[in-house]
């Protein structure tokens, strides 16, 4: 009979125990919960400059507080009790994420619901509530905690969304500036505004072609530049561009150094927003310039020549053909000799350097471009005929 009576007893005090935390529960007022979390909202910087009205945070707090004591008033998580709480914690998840609260001040925000819930039940018990606080501690840490994991994950949706959102908002208008050719000033200054940038910012354009274009997306994630990068797939390349004058330890400052040493067209000089497209198509046409054999950017600097050169054969100039055949009847060492002269002096705009870089009395260079023109009729040291000869060796 002892036996018995012990079960009976115990089912009693269990019975009443949920009878009395219930009525606790009860007693607890939202309305003061609220203005108490508001009060130690305060304190986080974020929330205190938050452009979310008060009137929505209390709210959301409030119906915060509704959904926590619903479901600490059961053992163990039901769905009758906790579709009130997954109701609020996916909108304020959503309504933080859209308002730019960062997850870290939004999860503290949350965790001061447990101190603030628990604060209220400990003021309102009696020292006999004692053990059936301990015995609920971690029931409403427990429905706190679920609470918060469950706006997170609020949060991280609605801001993949967000994110994908301007993604394919700020490719929209990639695309128009790419596939327009008569953009408005009123064009221009809307997409310079969605890119983030002012009208005028200057741009360095990069260009990738087929097979290379895993290299230079590569180079992006290892940059990890953010959003001062941009690209866009045209056709079969892939553009990337980004405000010129970037600081060497940035993420674009990295990127720039990474595309120096692949194969692409890079053109450095800056261009407006209005010109990006042209540009591109100017970066394209370098890096297909590139020989197999050649490693690095096709830069203007380095590409221009070679490019001209192109052009000139495509519409039937003459080129070179005139001075390849002058230099036919000299011998081989003089032939190899008065080249050489020609293209130091050409690469460096100077007698002197150039008769260092070969290692030769300066007289006997000036001697050695001197007959070259007398050979050829195209003379070195006059500017315009020596254009002819850097496109056409190029």
């Amino acid at each position: 009979m002892g036996s018995d009576y012990g079960i009976v007893n115990t089912r009693n005090r269990q019975k009443g125990g949920e009878e009395r935390w219930t009525a606790l529960l009860n007693r607890l007022d939202v309305g003061n919960l609220t203005e108490e979390f508001l009060e130690r909202l305060g304190d986080i910087p974020v929330y205190a400059q938050s452009p979310l009205p008060i009137s929505e945070i209390r709210r959301t707090g409030s119906a915060s507080f509704e959904a926590l004591i619903l479901a600490m008033k059961v053992d163990a998580d039901a769905p009758e009790y906790l579709e009130q709480r997954d109701a609020i914690a996916l909108d304020v998840g959503v309504s933080r994420a859209r308002a730019g609260v960062p997850i870290e001040a939004l999860m503290t925000a949350i965790r001061l619901d447990f101190s603030v819930i628990w604060e209220a039940i400990t003021s309102i018990a009696v020292p006999e509530d004692a053990p059936l606080l301990v015995e609920h501690t971690a029931r409403v840490w427990e429905v706190v905690d679920g609470y918060a994991g469950q706006t997170q994950q609020a949060y991280v949706d609605e801001l993949s969304r967000i994110q994908a959102e301007a993604a394919n908002m700020r490719q929209g208008y990639l695309a128009t500036l790419f596939s327009e050719k008569n953009l408005t000033p009123a064009d221009l200054e809307r997409i310079a505004e969605e890119l983030g940038q002012d009208l005028d910012t200057e741009y360095v354009v990069a260009v990738a072609s087929w097979e290379n274009i895993p290299a230079m997306r590569l180079a992006l994630a290892n940059a990890q530049a953010g959003h001062e990068v941009l690209s866009y797939s045209r056709a079969d390349v892939l553009v990337v561009f980004f405000p010129l004058g970037v600081r060497a330890g940035s993420g674009a400052g990295r990127l720039y150094a990474s595309l120096e040493r692949l194969t692409c067209g890079l053109i450095g000089e800056g261009c407006t927003l209005e010109r990006v497209s042209q540009t591109a198509t100017v970066a394209a046409s370098l890096a297909k310039l590139l020989e197999p054999e050649e490693r690095g950017a096709m830069t203007w600097s380095r590409g221009w020549a070679r490019m001209a050169r192109r052009e000139l054969e495509r519409s039937g100039a003459p080129g070179l053909g005139d001075v390849e055949r002058s230099l036919e009847d000299c011998g081989t060492t003089e032939r190899r000799r008065l080249g050489e002269a020609v293209v130091a002096y050409l690469e460096t705009g100077s007698i002197a350097q150039a008769a260092d870089r070969l290692y030769c009395h300066r007289n006997t260079l000036m001697n050695r471009l001197k007959r070259f023109a007398q050979i050829t009729g195209v003379d070195p040291t006059i500017p315009t005929q020596a254009a002819r000869l850097v496109v056409g060796w190029s």
